[in-house]
């Protein structure tokens, strides 16, 4: 029994063995099969959403991040494929826990910044203050830029746990009412859930697609 409401989201609530974490490589199971199958009318689907998102990285990278594309297209499939997993009963959302969140977002910048800042000094520099600041509030922008560049870690882990876990919440409060509610209400609440879970079908999809971006636009600023 749930001890509280955010129990469902431990990650730590088997009995024996933390299994929730096993949710992270499940899609790892699917993934090999698409290879070997016959094409089907899904894999061509997703096909096609693979090359749209190369072109589009391509243009966010510019020239010279040659492959670059491919690190930004499986962080978008390892995200959709979690964020799936957790509309499925039973199945751990690890997407909603900051612990998966920032171990994505937290290297990817730390890389960046690294190699911008050996590769790249001065234009990491020119960074810092925008193009037509007066010279008097130079010192300020300085600062601004550099605690906006050090929290992007930060917000990209949070966007993507807050809106994973807000879904989520709301769905299982209106689930745990079910029993409590007289039956002429209990259509009107399955239909509501209905929607929840569409809408949350298409955060999943959404928020991969702008932690994605996100991490594209941050790596294109360093080079």
């Amino acid at each position: 029994m749930m001890a509280n409401l955010f129990s469902s989201f431990d990650p730590s609530t088997s009995l024996y063995v933390p299994l929730n974490w096993s949710s992270t490589i499940l899609c790892m199971i699917f993934i090999p099969y698409s290879f070997w199958l016959i094409p089907t009318r899904s894999s061509s689907v997703w096909k096609k959403i693979l090359i749209t998102l190369h072109k589009e990285f391509k243009t966010l990278l510019g020239p010279g991040m040659l492959g670059g594309t491919f690190i930004f297209i499986s962080l978008f499939s390892l995200i959709l494929y979690n964020n799936f997993l957790g509309l499925f009963p039973y199945i751990f959302t690890s997407t909603s826990h900051l612990v998966m969140t920032l171990t994505l977002a937290l290297p990817l910048w730390l890389s960046f910044m690294i190699y911008g800042w050996i590769n790249n000094t001065t234009h990491m520099l020119a960074h810092l203050v925008p193009q037509g600041t007066p010279p008097l509030l130079m010192p300020f922008m300085v600062c601004i830029e550099t605690i906006s560049n050090i929290i992007r870690p930060g917000t990209l882990a949070v966007r993507l746990a807050a809106n994973m876990i807000a879904g989520h919440l709301l769905m299982t409060l209106l689930g745990n009412t079910g029993p409590t509610i007289p039956s002429s209400l209990l259509m009107m609440l399955l239909f509501t859930q209905i929607l929840l879970l569409i809408l949350e079908s298409a955060v999943a999809i959404i928020q991969s697609y702008v932690f994605a971006v996100l991490s594209s636009l941050y790596s294109s600023e360093v080079t």
